[in-house]
């Protein structure tokens, strides 16, 4: 039989894995049933009642997060010389074009965000076998394909994600991390759940959110009440 360890018994002590708990009560559940030694991502994983193979059923969208994801976003301006500057002093980490593009080509994806001008959009969709699978691929729809690259760009550094609904109905977000407050992981989590539930399809029956999870890299998971989402 295997050795119950004292992490695990303090994890078993503080939550019940049957039980549902408020969206205050998973944010502070999760910092104290989460034990690894670096500053763990806190997720949420929402479970919709859609067929991700309907064109009319997918969701997809995008979300400012109140306090933004704790991790420092490395983004990639993909852009025309007179758009350099501006992308630039928004504190875009890499600008230019042709010589990123090659690069790309090559294999480099050291990035979490592209933003790029619909002008350029040609050249940079013959990167799509490379981009794609990596979910790096810029999309109008997540207003990383935009001319205001300043604004696009700030944006993505603010704490903007983007989700989308896997083949499985599951959308799985980053909301923060370990070291945020329970007020911080509380409200990032809102914000989220709220623009999912705006985002339902007409299309969609029965119950559009089945259930919601949130955890910590490498912690238990939490199912929260949906009544305590508003």
């Amino acid at each position: 039989m295997a050795k119950i360890t004292k992490n695990n018994k303090e994890v078993r002590a503080k939550y019940d894995p049957e039980q549902e708990y408020s969206v205050e009560e998973a944010s502070q559940l999760v910092k104290d049933v989460t034990f690894t030694k670096f500053d763990a991502s806190v997720d949420l994983a929402i479970r919709l009642g859609v067929d991700p193979r309907k064109a009319d059923q997918m969701v997809r969208g995008v979300v400012a997060l109140p306090h933004g994801t704790g991790k420092e976003m490395k983004v990639l301006a993909l852009v025309t010389p007179e758009k350099e500057a501006d992308a630039k002093e928004a504190g875009a980490d890499f600008v230019g074009l042709d010589e990123f593009i090659k690069k790309i080509e090559g294999g480099w994806t050291d990035i979490d965000v592209i933003v790029t001008q619909p002008a350029v959009m040609a050249k940079v969709g013959k990167l799509g076998r490379v981009l794609g699978p990596r979910g790096l691929m810029p999309n109008p729809k997540s207003g990383t394909v935009t001319d205001d690259i300043a604004k696009a760009v700030k944006e993505v550094k603010g704490g903007k994600i983007d989700f989308k609904v896997d083949k499985t109905g599951i959308i799985h977000a980053s909301i923060g991390r370990v070291s945020f407050s329970q007020e911080q992981i509380a409200d990032n989590a809102k914000e989220l759940l709220n623009t999912v539930n705006k985002l339902k399809p007409s299309s969609a029956k029965g119950t559009y959110m089945k259930s919601v999870s949130m955890s910590s890299t490498m912690g238990p998971g939490i199912s929260i009440d949906q009544g305590s989402i508003a």
